[in-house]
């Protein structure tokens, strides 16, 4: 387990695991109002959480799962991603996709966020890639 250095703003608990084997935190709306997200409206919902990640690391929001299935609420740009360099407010893009407003209110959860371990690369220019069974097969190409 990493330390992460966190500041909160909100009158909102920490981010916390629910579950002994869960791999994200629940991110909690941070709102003075409510919000109404009306259908096919997008909305960057403030958390009142800023970080201070390792390097090697980032963090990916993702959206809820029962808001996305049940309501049509997800993240527009997910996974989006928080580098280890940022400092300010974590926010969440928000966009609902169902024929009905929404309407979100101060502490709701709202996103997953999921801290991983990632290395940097560097690019090399090549003449030719190694040969795979895959080759250049794109979208659907095994017919499933």
């Amino acid at each position: 387990m990493i330390n992460v250095s966190i500041i909160n703003k909100s009158n909102n608990p920490l981010p916390a695991y629910q579950t002994k084997q869960a791999a994200g935190v629940d991110l909690c709306a941070f709102l003075e109002e409510d919000v109404v997200l009306k259908p096919m409206e997008r909305k960057l919902i403030g958390t009142g959480l800023y970080m201070a990640l390792p390097d090697g690391f980032e963090a990916m929001i993702r959206p809820r799962s029962g808001m996305a299935f049940k309501h049509g609420i997800t993240v527009i740009n997910t996974p989006g991603t928080i580098d280890a360099d940022y400092r300010g407010e974590i926010k969440i893009a928000l966009i609902n996709l169902s024929n009905e407003a929404f309407t979100i209110k101060n502490g709701d959860r709202v996103a997953q966020m999921v801290v991983n371990k990632y290395e940097q690369v560097a690019f090399k220019i090549s003449d030719s890639l190694d040969e795979t069974e895959r080759g250049a097969g794109g979208y659907g190409h095994t017919g499933k």
